[in-house]
């Protein structure tokens, strides 16, 4: 007889043998529940559809447009902080200067005034 740990050697790696070898499971492939499909409906399944015409009716259908004010506080609400998020302000438009008076009034000034008729 061998020594007894010798013996326990090669019990230790039969054990190791028995756990790696999975016993042979059964065949998976069956045919129950399996439906057949044609080619034709697999060819319709994966053929492109095209979109265009029920987009462009969505497209044309909604005609509404937002109020400007609506819109204006939106725009307001999504501005960052920074300067540069900032719209430039608009500059106050200046009158062209003109006078209230008429060339009349220059003419009666100047003869009441200056005495000139």
């Amino acid at each position: 007889k061998a020594a007894p740990g010798l013996q326990q050697g090669r019990d230790a790696g039969r054990r190791r043998k028995r756990r790696r070898m999975p016993e042979p499971a059964g065949n998976k492939t069956t045919v129950k529940g399996r439906v057949v499909k044609s080619a034709i409906e697999e060819y319709h399944k994966k053929k492109a559809v095209n979109h265009l015409r029920e987009n462009l009716k969505y497209m044309l259908k909604g005609r509404i447009v937002a109020n400007k004010d609506i819109t204006e506080q939106v725009l307001a609400q999504n501005r960052g902080r920074k300067s540069k998020d900032q719209p430039p302000k608009k500059a106050a438009k200046k009158k062209p200067e003109g006078t209230v008076f008429t060339e009349e009034d220059f003419r009666k000034f100047e003869r009441e005034y200056f005495g000139r008729p």
